[in-house]
């Protein structure tokens, strides 16, 4: 009697024969043991004969499976020659350690040949989801606006009243604006939005604000367009560019091509228009980005207020608004929108960013200049105050026109510029005070970022009073 491997048998000659001829391992114990090298050698030959016999390409899966079994089949030989021998132990971690090698590449190559391809495909189609949902509420937003004013073109529309958007007329962060015609041969400005965020807040922003309003002082929105993710605003064309191109001397000299009479009308209305964004329509418009650059030019030089991408409405009873984060131009944000410590967000923020224009467009500077020579001028409403209250102190009073025009605007901006909300004017309050006579108007406080100037300066300035504020005047 000899135990075999292969069982059961059917008890058939034939069996029997197969068997014989397959050939089977007799044991013996000849009290010497069996050595290393034969047992070893004798083991990964059965092992290779088993998986060979199992071995069918065409399934790997299968072959994985047959392939672990010869591995099995490999340990019982060893175990069978040296039971718990210290060689059987070896072929153990040997065993253990080639399992996890191949596992490991059998999961480097699903990594490969099926995780990869999958997170691909995951990305794309979380991509497509976004810009999906993007799309869906652009239109959502435009079904409800069923009383539009503006025109909805297609974009085949924007190429043929661009002319292929061939001339263009500036580039901002939005993207680009390009100049064109419509049909009837009026001219307009075709503002191409980028990659927008916040699901095309910018673009929702525009339309529900800027369509609905009807002002001398504020852009026309002719029409807009939202094909897909291609989005655009048609405005209206404005000649003469933005305001900023004016006001600020890029060759370091004092002429302006503005007299002191039409920058007080272009300061005047300006605040025309952003206090009909805040009194004169249905719902209250804050702005958050008054700024030279986005106040527009038409060929009479009449102001026009644009770019309405950072707006919000609320109803005009609310005394509070809600910003997550701060919005508008470094050098023109309130100081409310980047610390709650200087009060509420309002419609003083608007205020805030006004003051600050206006004091660009009397003093025909940037309110932070640091190319100045003077450190002490680097803060613009700093410097400016100090002159006006030098001027005081003195009682000297410059009676021209010009000069009256200048303080003037310099006072109602500096009112405007308080650091707590709270003491700053209307922009009601605002008009009154520039249509009204300089001799009126008080000196506003001091500004919270402003600082006494040491006597020195102080000095220095008395004894130049001469060109004091009255450079400013002599540039027209």
């Amino acid at each position: 009697m000899v135990p075999v491997p292969e069982a059961p048998l059917k008890n058939s000659e034939l069996e029997v024969f197969k068997l014989f001829q397959k050939g089977f391992t007799l044991l013996f114990d000849t009290g010497s043991g069996w050595s290393r090298s034969w047992v070893l050698h004798n083991c990964l030959g059965e092992a290779k004969s088993f998986f060979q016999d199992h071995f069918q390409s065409s399934q790997i899966p299968s072959s994985v499976s047959f392939l672990v079994k010869s591995e099995m089949h490999f340990l019982h030989c060893m175990n069978d020659y040296a039971y718990r021998s210290s060689i059987f132990w070896i072929a153990l971690v040997m065993t253990i350690l080639t399992t996890i090698v191949q596992f490991s590449i059998l999961l480097a190559l699903l990594g490969r040949c099926v995780c990869a391809p999958l997170t691909v495909y995951l990305f794309l189609a979380y991509k497509f989801w976004s810009t999906q949902v993007s799309i869906d509420t652009i239109e959502k937003f435009l079904r409800n606006q069923q009383n539009l004013a503006p025109t909805r073109y297609a974009y085949t529309d924007i190429i043929a009243i661009t002319n292929h958007f061939n001339e263009k007329l500036g580039q901002g962060g939005f993207g680009s604006v390009f100049k064109g015609k419509l049909a009837g041969g009026h001219l307009v400005a075709v503002k191409m939005l980028g990659n927008s965020k916040c699901n095309g807040e910018e673009f929702i922003n525009e339309v529900s604000t800027i369509g609905r309003i009807h002002h001398v002082n504020i852009v026309k929105l002719v029409g807009f367009c939202s094909d897909g993710s291609k989005r655009a605003l048609v405005y209206e064309y404005m000649p003469n560019g933005s305001l900023d191109k004016y006001i600020f001397s890029s060759n370091g000299t004092s002429e302006r091509p503005f007299t002191w009479d039409k920058l007080n009308d272009i300061a005047l209305g300006v605040a025309r228009g952003i206090n009909y964004l805040h009194q004169g329509c249905d719902m209250q418009i804050l702005h958050f980005d008054i700024k030279p650059h986005n106040i527009l030019l038409d060929q009479n030089f009449t102001p026009k207020i644009s770019d309405f991408g950072l707006a919000k409405l609320y109803p005009k009873d609310y005394s509070l608004v809600s910003i997550s984060a701060a919005r508008g131009t470094i050098g023109y944000i309130a100081p409310e929108l980047i610390s709650r410590n200087f009060g509420v967000v309002s419609y003083k923020s608007d205020v805030y960013s006004f003051g600050m224009l206006l004091l660009e467009l009397s003093g025909g500077r940037r309110n932070v200049d640091p190319r100045v020579e003077n450190s002490s001028q680097i803060y613009y409403p700093s410097w400016i105050y100090d002159q006006l209250k030098q001027r005081e102190a003195l009682e000297i009073c410059d009676t021209t026109v010009n000069g009256e025009l200048e303080s003037k605007l310099s006072k109602v901006g500096l009112w405007c510029i308080q650091m707590k909300s709270s003491n700053r004017p209307s922009m009601g309050r605002v008009i009154e005070m520039l249509e009204a006579d300089v001799d009126g108007l008080q000196m506003p406080p001091r500004p919270f970022f402003s600082s006494p100037q040491p006597t020195s300066e102080r000095q220095s300035c008395v004894n130049s009073l001469s060109s004091g504020l009255s450079i400013i005047s002599e540039r027209d």
